[in-house]
């Protein structure tokens, strides 16, 4: 057992590694269901950044796998615990490891077994894997350079067998030096980028039971019973006698070759993506949940690259224009009086009310800081809930820029009154019958408003556009709430075509070269058309840019396979941290699972070779998660079928996601009455 691993923290270790090592094992490993404590404990000892060359090491706890030398790579960590938990350990077990790479995995094994045999087929990564095992004090693990389809028969029986290549079956010579009883974990396939993880079990000595585990990818296991090596010219060992490859083998493989991958959000290369956005007026920024830190932070980083490099005139975000006009009064330092109200305060808070969301509010305010007024970048809110608190927008203005016209609003406005609270219940009661619809009332008072346009407008034409969205918010509100109890359709589609006509109208108040990014959920920024929802009649914005717009319009969905996710059981219910399940088969996001990649960005416009109908183009299931998330009915509750290349224009992969993390009220404390989220 390593003396560095078991004094972690008082013999050089940095805080910081340590730090984010647990985070790690928190959210990436025991999250996603690896529950045995042996391996959890070993996780949070053994000190990863060491096993990595130095220009790696901020990565050391990305839940992803790296490369080191050889061409090879430092398995996933979240793979290296769900191997070693699938081997059944106790403690005290003599272990063989096949594929020894740089340590990592032998030293996790270590501080749960007796002895780590492992052996290397690579003499330099057999070395240099020796040397810091033995100079972080794993005094228990020995190294071989040999082929690891051979095993090491001088120290057989072994309790316990791992192998971290993939091989084309499983090697006699492993399954024979394997004691009764023992258990042999490998990955198997026909086709050399895709495999089953196996479970090997020798019941007698001559009988074995296997089991299947998971899909994975790893580097081929070479050797006289795997695959040969490349410069080696012949033909894979034993190949024939497995079945070929698949067409969804070959997709697979194809999905992982055209993948940009990545290593973390902050060292993402996105030059080949704004190449691929060109041109584009609308970027529409989606999300598979409406809790995931992942998508929130790269779609700030994709925000800020748009406006620096591509100079993107405003951010509009699912959210009420209420709210986010509070927000925008903050980033641009605008001079007249906030709204008095805290921004994102009710059900569902954590969705904008988050320190994802902060970081980039924060960002926005410094960089308009740095430009001249008229170039600085808004943010907007496209929704339409917020009822009560546009009527008090629009009354609060009319009351400085025209009294008279305040008194009348305020009449007309009036038939809302007893239902600003609860306008759900204003559109149950209009319907049965009990309560006269307001229809008539308040489109009178948008269309008051706008008779004023010119005057208001020169007055101050950023206040007037303020008043006039709040009132076509209002309009739009009092039909979506009195229409929403016909059923989904109608008022889906209201609330979308509200979200549309608020993008056109700021685009018209910016000016015709302005260019905007919508931060939405993927339901409303990918194309509709190419989803179930067309056949119930249902449209979205996405397929209203895709109409306007043509390619000028960009749609980028996000997708996950697993992690964590903050979500509500129930509407108006607390925010919990739920566990996401794992994707689906015949998903998309099993699919981009199935590539081993952790993160990756996708072109799909123009792909015809990977998005045709044997392809991506194929349709399939895709998961949706809101502000609600209820895993026991995921089937039912959470997948649709979808084109994904008719749906998408680029499609960003994260297979492994962690929740957002909400503002705590001390977060906020302290500072500028013009703070938007406030205490």
């Amino acid at each position: 057992m390593g003396l560095l691993a078991s004094k972690d923290g008082r013999s050089g270790v940095a805080s910081s590694f340590a730090s984010l090592r647990a985070r790690m094992v928190e959210r990436n490993i025991a999250a996603r269901g690896v529950q045995d404590e042996l391996v959890l404990e070993a996780m949070r000892k053994v000190p990863r950044e060491l096993f990595l060359p130095k220009n790696l090491r901020e990565f050391a706890y990305e839940d992803s796998p790296l490369l080191i030398a050889g061409e090879q790579t430092i398995s996933q960590p979240y793979i290296v615990a769900f191997m070693a938990e699938a081997l059944m350990l106790r403690g005290g077990e003599k272990v063989l490891e096949i594929g020894a790479g740089s340590g990592y995995a032998a030293a996790v094994l270590s501080e749960i077994a007796a002895e780590v045999f492992t052996v290397e087929r690579l003499g330099q990564l057999a070395d240099k894997a020796a040397a810091t095992l033995a100079d972080l004090g794993y005094d228990n693990i020995h190294v071989l350079h040999g082929d690891g389809t051979k095993g090491w028969p001088g120290h057989a029986p072994y309790d316990a067998i791992v192998v971290a290549a993939g091989g084309p079956q499983v090697p006699e010579s492993l399954k024979e030096q394997l004691k009764v009883g023992g258990r042999l974990v490998i990955p198997v396939g026909a086709d050399q980028r895709t495999q089953e993880l196996v479970r090997v079990t020798r019941i007698s000595k001559d009988t074995y039971r296997s089991e299947d585990i998971a899909d994975v990818r790893f580097v081929p296991l070479i050797g006289e019973e795997g695959w040969v090596a490349k410069d080696e010219g012949r033909a894979p060992v034993r190949r024939a006698l497995r079945p070929a490859a698949s067409d969804e083998e070959i997709l697979v493989r194809n999905l992982a070759d055209a993948a940009q991958s990545f290593p973390s959000i902050e060292a993402a290369d996105l030059n080949p993506l704004l190449e691929r956005i060109g041109s584009a007026r609308i970027v529409l920024l989606g999300e598979a949940t409406h809790g995931t830190s992942e998508f929130y932070r790269m779609r700030e980083r994709i925000t800020r690259d748009l406006i620096i490099e591509k100079g993107f005139r405003f951010v509009a975000i699912e959210a009420d224009w209420p709210d986010a006009a509070r927000v925008d009064h903050y980033v641009r330092h605008l001079q007249y009086p906030p709204s008095e109200w805290t921004a994102f305060a009710r059900f569902p808070a954590w969705m904008w009310r988050n320190t994802e969301v902060r970081d980039f509010v924060s960002w926005l305010r410094k960089h308009n800081g740095a430009v001249e007024k008229s170039k600085r970048v808004a943010f907007h809110g496209l929704d339409l809930y917020s009822l009560y608190d546009s009527i008090r927008s629009v009354l609060t203005y009319l009351d400085e820029v025209d009294p008279e016209s305040a008194k009348v609003a305020r009449e007309r406005y009036g038939c809302l009154t007893p239902w600003q609270r609860d306008p759900a219940t204003y559109g149950h009661a209009a319907l049965t019958g009990s309560y006269p619809t307001c229809e008539s009332d308040v489109v009178r008072a948008l269309t008051d408003l706008l008779a004023k346009r010119r005057a208001y407008a020169e007055h101050d034409g950023e206040r007037f556009l303020d008043a006039e969205q709040n009132a076509r918010l209002v309009a739009n509100a009092e039909r979506y709430y009195r229409i929403m109890y016909y059923g989904s359709r109608a008022s889906w589609n209201l609330r979308d075509n509200h979200m549309f006509e608020t993008l056109k109208n700021l685009l018209a108040f910016y000016g015709p070269d302005s260019k905007a990014v919508i931060w939405a959920h993927n339901s409303h920024v990918g194309n509709a058309g190419a989803t179930e929802m067309a056949a119930r009649g249902e449209y979205n914005i996405g397929q209203l840019c895709r109409k306007e717009f043509g390619d000028h319009a960009y749609l980028v969905g996000f997708g996950t396979h697993s992690g964590t996710v903050a979500a509500a059981s129930a509407w108006d219910g607390p925010m919990e941290i739920k566990n996401v399940q794992p994707s689906l088969q015949n998903s998309y996001e099993q699919l981009c699972h199935a590539t081993g990649h952790a993160r990756f960005m996708l072109g799909l416009r123009g792909r015809s070779d990977l998005c045709g109908p044997s392809g991506l183009g194929k349709e399939r299931l895709e998961r949706a998660i809101g502000v609600i998330y209820r895993p026991e009915t995921e089937m039912a509750s959470h997948y649709f079928r979808a084109n994904l290349p008719r749906q998408f224009d680029e499609y960003i992969w994260f297979d492994n996601t962690s929740a957002v993390t909400p503002l705590d009220t001390a977060e906020v404390k302290g500072l500028p009455d013009t703070y938007p989220f406030g205490v």
